[in-house]
């Protein structure tokens, strides 16, 4: 994926890690040395993207895989937290101007 700068490119490499490849464009196309920015135990899908960064290319937002148990079910049932009116809350919260 590339980051919104166009300046860096995040893959996972073979290992699972979450690597970032600095890439230059001028004078010609090129990328440096790949770097490993932290091992991962996040959902992975070669059919779709599971991850997203942000605009500043310093987050990331990922599915987390299920711990599992030594028979490999899980050992928790899948959870969401759905936050309604989102907005009005965060407005709540911040100082008024």
């Amino acid at each position: 994926m590339w980051a919104r700068s166009g300046r860096e490119l995040f893959y996972f490499d073979g290992a699972g890690a979450l690597t970032t490849v600095p890439i230059q464009t001028t004078p010609t196309f090129s990328g440096a040395s790949p770097m490993k920015l932290f091992e991962t135990r996040y959902f992975s899908s070669v059919q779709a993207r599971s991850y997203d960064v942000s605009l500043d290319g310093q987050q990331f937002l990922m599915i987390k895989d299920m711990p599992s148990t030594d028979q490999g079910a899980s050992a928790a049932s899948a959870s969401i937290v759905v936050v309604l009116n989102w907005s009005e809350e965060l407005k709540a919260r911040l100082p008024s101007n």
